[in-house]
Order: structure tokens, then sequence, then C-alpha cells
């Protein structure tokens, strides 16, 4: 029998999710901007298109980024998973000592 995932547990397999989205997202605009950049011919690559060129080039970064900061949410998400399943583990421990102790039954 598997426990039962915590919220905490649930939204950091959804960021997870999210984060895998994001950087799926990020590798196919590099792609489709390295396409661009080879496929359109350099005395075209002004004005509007150069702009447009430039701001894909932004908005890869920026998801690129954004990937990273889930990342970085994830590893802390995991942390306070752990942390919170020990100090659960430690109070279940201690409610066990003290029923044992006074002699009752652990309260849950």
């Amino acid at each position: 029998l598997s426990p039962v995932p915590t919220p905490l547990k649930r939204a950091l397999d959804q960021n997870e999710s999210v984060k895998d989205t994001v950087e799926q997202s990020a590798a196919e605009l590099m792609v489709i901007n390295t396409v661009l950049k080879q496929e359109i011919p350099p005395d075209v690559q002004t004005g509007e298109v150069a702009q447009a060129l430039e701001k894909t080039d932004a908005l890869e970064t920026r998801i690129q980024e954004s990937a990273e900061d889930l990342a970085q949410v994830n590893e802390v998400l995991e942390q306070q998973i752990d942390e919170r399943a020990d100090l659960e583990r430690e109070l279940r421990a201690t409610k066990a000592a003290l029923a044992k102790a006074t002699g009752r039954s652990p309260a849950k």
C-alpha cells in the first residue's frame, strides 16, 4: 500500500510537469529560431523581421530562465517535503514513547 501523496508532493509533481513543458518549449523555440535565421537571407533580416528574430531570442532566454527558476523552486519543495516527513516521523515516535511511558495508547 503506497502512501497517499501530500498536497506538497502533488504540488511538486505538478511543478515538475510544468518545468518539463517549459523546458521543451524553450528547446522547440530555439530550433525554430535557428531554422528561421538560416532560412531567411541576411539581407531580409532587417526592420520588423530583425526585431521579430530578436524578440524570439529574448523570449527563448526568458522561457529557459523560467524553467531554471522552476527547478530551484522544486528543489526547495522537495527539501520541505523531506523535512516535514522527518518531523512527522519524530512526532509519531515521541507520541508513542509518551504513551508507553504513561501507559496509554498512542494518539494519532
